[in-house]
Order: C-alpha cells, then structure tokens, then sequence
C-alpha cells in the first residue's frame, strides 16, 4: 500500500485528506481506466488485420463487410451465417433470399479481391492464391496498422503520466507515489506493446503461409 500523503502546518505535520488506501483506490481506477482504452487499440488493431486478405479462410475476413439491407446498412453477421468448409472457401448462408444479390454486392465491393457466387441462399467465397508481391503489400500494411496500435498505447500512456503529475501538483500525492503510478502505467503500456508484436507476428505467419 502507498503511504499515506502527509503535510506540514503551524501545527506540525498533520494527514490530508485522503490515506494511502485511497491513493492505491485512484491509481486502480486511473489503470483501469487506460486498460480499457488500450483495449480499444487492440480491437481496432484486430478489425484492420480482418480487412488483410491472406490466403487462407477465415470467417473474420467477411465480419466487416456491411450490406444495404432494409432501408439501411447492416453487418453482413446480421444478414447470414459465415462458414469455413474448406480450407479456401467461405460460404455464406443468406437467411432472407431478397437479400442474396445485395450481400454478393457488399463482399464484391468490400475491396477484398474476392468473387463470390450464390447457389439459391448460399454464397461461395473462393479465396484466390496470394502472388508474392501481394503477400508483401499485406505484410506491410499489418506492420502499419500495428504501429498505429503502439502509438495509439503511447498516447494513453502519455495522458495517464500526465494525470499523476496532476495529481502531484494538486499536492494530492507525493513525488515517491509518482513514482510508484508511473512505473505501474509503463508497466502496463510495455504489456499491450507485446500483445501488439504477438498479434503482428501471427498476422504475418498467416500472410506468408502458402
């Protein structure tokens, strides 16, 4: 537990408001709160890596198309089932069959380079061969995105360093907690930095598996 923060006056020293108890309790809060920001640049992170076509199948790849349907537009997850019945092949099941020319369209036009054919309520997603220049430009891009990730860590990392300092100059904490906060923020931040290189590092198997 962190000390608790003490003061002088004319009287001698005496507590501030607050004890060490609830100076762990705002450090808590504070963490839990940049975990969850953090949290967010993974998801981000995992939803660019879903848009990198490699050549395997994957029900993620189709998660973000979005397709015209019902006066609006909609996840095609809302529209139908995804599957994976061959290595290559993503089949969707159209649930509504008005909706099967509108969900071919959405993952024609999804920038995925992929060709789909519908059988009655079935649509069928050959994933193509990647040529190795394509599997380059998709490596590249994944590094990008996840550099993004980091900087985007950094940044919480950065308002979370600046909150202790805040802290401090308010006389709420002493500089030996601002110590302790921003060792524990740093901690966490190197900690979302390795799940980005793990996340990179799987992403790039992938891209390159032939």
């Amino acid at each position: 537990m962190l000390d608790a923060v003490v003061e002088s006056d004319k009287a001698g020293q005496r507590a501030r408001p607050g004890n060490g108890r609830e100076t762990v309790s705002d450090l808590n809060a504070l963490l839990d709160d940049l975990t969850r920001r953090m949290d967010g640049a993974l998801e981000s992170l995992r939803r660019d890596f879903a848009g990198l076509r490699s050549g395997r199948a994957s029900p993620a790849l189709l998660e973000p198309v979005r397709v015209e349907a019902y006066g609006g537009e909609v996840p095609l997850t809302q529209v139908g089932s995804i599957a994976v019945p061959e290595a290559r092949m993503i089949t969707v099941q159209v649930w509504d069959r008005v909706l099967v020319g509108a969900v071919e369209r959405a993952i024609r036009d999804a920038g995925l380079g992929l060709n789909p054919a519908s059988d009655g309520q079935l649509i069928r997603v050959p994933i193509p061969q990647l040529t190795e220049e394509r599997r380059h430009e998709l490596a590249k891009a994944a590094a990008r995105y996840a550099e993004g990730a980091k900087i985007a860590a950094r940044g919480v990392r950065r308002d979370g360093m600046d909150k202790a300092k805040a802290f401090e100059k308010k006389g709420d904490i002493s500089q030996d907690d601002v110590k302790t906060w921003s060792d524990a923020i740093q901690k966490l931040t190197d900690q979302y930095v390795k799940k980005i290189d793990d996340m990179l590092a799987d992403k790039d198997r992938e891209i390159k598996q032939v």
